[in-house]
């Protein structure tokens, strides 16, 4: 659980500034489940700069409730959560420094989302906040008001918690929540979960990850662990202390993501991966009399490649299903016709965006291939944020593609044919 915080002080002496406006939201890791936001009369004068900055003046906080009087709402709301905040050093000093002229000591975890963006977003051309968030295409408002702050963090954060492959921002958090043996029962667990597409991740009592798993319903997928028999059930259900997920929309990125991420983290229970990649093909091939044909062959590099393969049968049936579906079986195959089935099934040397289901409604997710090789995946609620390369490479979270993960995206597009297959125009 997470505490998104931003607090607008008054400005002055270190630790003699006050609290003047503050925004709490708690966030379980993929919904916002409680929050809290207010002015708060400081009992002191507001520096210039900081009227000039905010627009909050002595006259808004006569009213306004003072720190003590929302002190409890603020212990509550952030009870049992790590406080995540943009300079969290900041804002926990100034919430502490409020607590303790009250007498009482104000104690929690924090995560700063300044340090987090500098690990997982490096190449950004500033970290501040509203540069970062503006340079990823983030829609904010009320900028230097706690409020819109706040919601600008929660957005960033949400992006870090994706771009976050290896799971450091998870592992620490469960390692703090649940050193030791946890009291409830493994079942209950399950009702935690959403019946939704994503990755799921079965964590020991040190928060280490020793499964990961993707399914179209985390909710049952989990409940099987559970109730299964066999010597992996047995293993999981006795190791199993903590399950977190992901949510992706996307069938194909809970593919992508459990392929990258097994490979990343190494989860003891999952089977060694192949790193042989596809073994076959569909190549568009020239004949004698020159007309071309599409044939099944084994990959050695070739290009022309419609599609990749792990087997020569699994290659020979789908050329029979293209050739019923294109009538590819005519002497002499069109130019039209060749560049429809390509676009259609292929990847090879493209420059492209796969457009799929977001995680909730208004969002889409996005796959990115550049020279047919796949660069990561990102969510997107703007369509600016699509047609703009510099602002699309941002949010992605970049992965390093490798001839499994054009396996696993061209087998996905032979299945899944109500994909948007977008060209990137890399020349603009």
């Amino acid at each position: 659980m997470y505490a998104i915080l931003d607090i607008e002080s008054t400005g002055g002496k270190y630790n003699e500034e006050g609290i003047m406006e503050i925004a709490i939201y708690r966030f379980d890791g993929h919904d916002v489940v409680d929050k809290f936001v207010g002015l708060v009369n400081p009992e002191k004068e507001i520096q210039p700069f900081v009227v000039k900055l905010t627009g909050i003046n002595a006259n808004m906080l006569k009213r306004a409730p003072k720190f003590h009087e929302v002190a409890k709402r603020v212990i509550e709301i952030t009870e049992g959560a790590i406080l995540v905040a943009h300079n969290a050093q900041f804002d926990y000093r100034i919430l502490r420094t409020e607590f303790r002229r009250l007498g009482y000591d104000f104690k929690r975890k924090t995560l700063c989302t300044v340090e987090l963006s500098q690990k997982l977003i490096p190449n950004a051309e500033s970290h501040s906040l509203g540069k970062l968030v503006r340079s990823l295409g983030i829609a904010v408002s009320d900028r230097h008001r706690a409020d819109g702050d706040a919601v600008a963090t929660l957005k960033l954060f949400k992006l870090l918690l994706i771009k976050d492959a290896d799971k450091t921002i998870i592992k620490t958090v469960i390692r703090a929540e649940t050193l030791g043996e946890l009291s409830t029962r493994q079942l209950d667990m399950v009702e935690q979960l959403p019946s939704k597409t994503g990755v799921y991740y079965l964590h020991d009592k040190y928060g280490d990850i020793f499964f990961i798993g993707k399914t179209k319903d985390i909710k049952k997928r989990v409940n099987q662990h559970f109730t299964n028999v066999g010597d992996l059930a047995r293993k999981l259900q006795k190791e199993t202390k903590k399950v977190s997920h992901q949510e992706t929309g996307s069938e194909l990125i809970a593919l992508l993501k459990e392929y990258h991420e097994i490979k990343l983290n190494k989860p003891k229970y999952n089977h060694r991966q192949s790193k042989k990649g596809f073994t076959h093909g569909i190549y568009l091939t020239q004949k004698k009399d020159n007309s071309l044909k599409f044939t099944t062959e084994r990959a050695n590099g070739q290009t022309n490649r419609l599609s990749s393969f792990n087997s020569l049968k699994s290659s020979n049936h789908f050329l029979s299903r293209l050739s019923e579906e294109f009538d590819l079986k005519l002497s002499e195959l069109s130019e039209d016709k060749i560049d429809e089935v390509f676009k259609r099934y292929s990847t090879d040397r493209r420059n492209m965006v796969l457009v799929d289901k977001g995680r909730a409604l208004g969002e889409q997710s996005v796959i990115l291939i550049k020279n047919g090789i796949f660069k990561g995946f990102g969510y997107i609620e703007l369509n600016h944020q699509l047609n703009n390369i510099h602002i699309l490479e941002t949010l992605i979270t970049p992965i390093e593609g490798d001839l499994n993960s054009i396996l696993i995206i061209e087998s996905y597009l032979r299945k899944k044919n109500r994909i948007k297959i977008l060209e990137l125009n890399l020349a603009d």
